[in-house]
């Protein structure tokens, strides 16, 4: 069942949100202790929120698609009263004393949040193989890594736990978890969902996102969370549209960028093919496929890596005395951007300027990119490289390899399944839009989602729950 279903379902009253909490929660006690998907569970509060949420359908008072829906949020938002560790130990014990704004807006929306979940430490990597609250699992194969730092929400939302689960995306961290899950992740224009009341990784990368099940439910949850903020200065005062997508999604005459380097270099064949299945069935529904080339990745890769760690460790150099509040990986990697110069920095700010003219120039020509989101699937747990399209590689930089880019020029990218490999492991394709446009790729996805069925397959541990 999709958000719009079950909303759909509530106001028939085929269903309750009480119900719908009630199995959520169900989900939860038995496959958490398995997965590791939630750093804290909320079920008082969740209960009691759902009978409001009911009270007040049954009332009449109708906050929209999200009324009564059990959700997730990372544990990165700040919830009034509810501890929020950012998966670290340094954190373990801080208590907010305020909501993020994106929790006020799920509130104002009528979403009934049952939990906080779990995510690599920090925010920084993407494995959420976390050492001091355990494991996520993917849902697909629990031997296998869900992707990070977003890991227990692509988790939680791919086992179907919760209908639509926050995130946040710095180097890939909504898209790529979205990709080894089988989910939509949509990492939407820098300064189009609020930060506020976010613990931080980075000043000018991190992204506020959403994770679900259908390209529609995103274009819902994004119309509840959208929106300027005067509290976080990064905030675009730019107008919120209405991102509902009609019931047929139209694509035709649409200018498609088909990055002829990126598409088949250091991808796995499976992974190649299936991009090109997708971009066959986009030209079958009118949209037109441009061959072309896009600036350097491995250049944007690089300077992004720099801005990244020379931020991240700017912003934990108060807290890298305390060493055993890190794992001995993260701490390395802070200690790491400590280490970078200034003028690596400021040379490299200088370059993104650059990057964002030439990418300019792309756009000109299309109106979105698609590339594979991930090289390849999912790797295995504790695997630190592995083949992928012929080479050994180091599994972080290859996950991060095709999505570091879309953060460092705050465009609009998401991320959705398009087949699977013959492991029956899901695989990712990413659309990238010009900034703010949002309206187009969240109908180009679900133009491609009525026209397959991957988003429709569960994963097994659904049936067993």
């Amino acid at each position: 069942m999709t958000i719009l279903q079950a909303a759909e379902a509530l106001r028939s009253g085929q269903v309750s949100s009480l119900e719908l909490t009630s199995e959520s929660l169900r989900h939860i006690a038995k496959l958490n202790p398995i997965m590791s998907m939630f750093i804290t569970v909320l079920e008082e509060a969740a209960r009691v929120d759902a009978s409001q949420a009911d009270k007040e359908l049954a009332a009449g008072v109708d906050r929209g698609p999200l009324h009564g829906i059990p959700v997730a949020v990372k544990d990165v938002f700040h919830m009034k009263g509810v501890c929020t560790t950012g998966g670290s130990k340094l954190f373990s014990q801080y208590v907010p004393n305020y909501n993020a704004t994106v929790v006020e807006k799920l509130r104002e929306a009528g979403a009934v949040i049952v939990g906080k979940t779990n995510m690599h430490e920090l925010a920084l990597g993407t494995t959420s193989d976390n050492p001091h609250y355990g494991a996520v699992r993917n849902p697909w194969d629990l031997d296998r890594i869900p992707g990070g730092s977003s890991g227990g929400s692509a988790s939680a939302v791919g086992a179907h736990v919760v209908f639509m689960a926050t995130g946040t995306d710095t180097g890939g961290s909504i898209r790529i978890p979205a990709s080894y899950c089988g989910n939509i992740g949509l990492k939407p224009t820098f300064g189009r969902i609020s930060r506020y009341g976010i613990l931080p990784l980075d000043f000018s990368l991190d992204h506020v996102g959403i994770l679900t099940r259908t390209a529609r439910d995103a274009a819902v949850t994004l119309n509840a969370l959208a929106g300027f903020d005067s509290r976080d200065d990064t905030s675009s005062p730019k107008t919120v549209e209405d991102y509902s997508i009609p019931l047929e999604a139209m694509i035709r005459g649409v200018r498609v960028g088909w990055p002829e380097n990126l598409n088949s270099e250091g991808v796995d064949n499976e992974v190649a093919r299936a991009v090109r299945r997708m971009a066959k069935t986009a030209e079958a529904l009118g949209a037109e496929i441009i061959p072309l080339t896009v600036p350097d990745y491995a250049a944007m890769n690089a300077i992004h890596r720099i801005i990244l760690h020379s931020e991240a460790s700017a912003l934990m150099q108060p807290y890298l005395e305390q060493r055993d509040k890190f794992s001995r990986d993260l701490l390395a990697l802070f200690q790491q951007g400590c280490l970078l110069l200034a003028t690596d920095y400021i040379n490299a700010q200088r370059l993104r300027r650059l990057m964002m003219q030439e990418f300019s120039k792309v756009f000109e020509r299309v109106e979105c990119l698609i590339t594979p989101t991930t090289p390849s699937a999912a790797s295995r747990k504790g695997e630190s490289t592995a083949l992928i399209g012929g080479k050994e590689r180091d599994v972080r930089l290859a996950a991060t390899s095709l999505v570091r880019p879309a953060n460092l020029l705050g465009l609009p990218a998401l991320s959705m399944p398009c087949g699977f490999n013959g492991d029956g492991l899901p695989l990712g394709l990413q659309i990238i839009g010009r900034p703010f446009e949002e309206k187009m790729i969240l109908p180009f996805a679900a133009a491609l989602e009525d026209a397959t069925d991957f988003h429709k397959v569960v994963p097994a541990v659904v049936d067993k729950t």
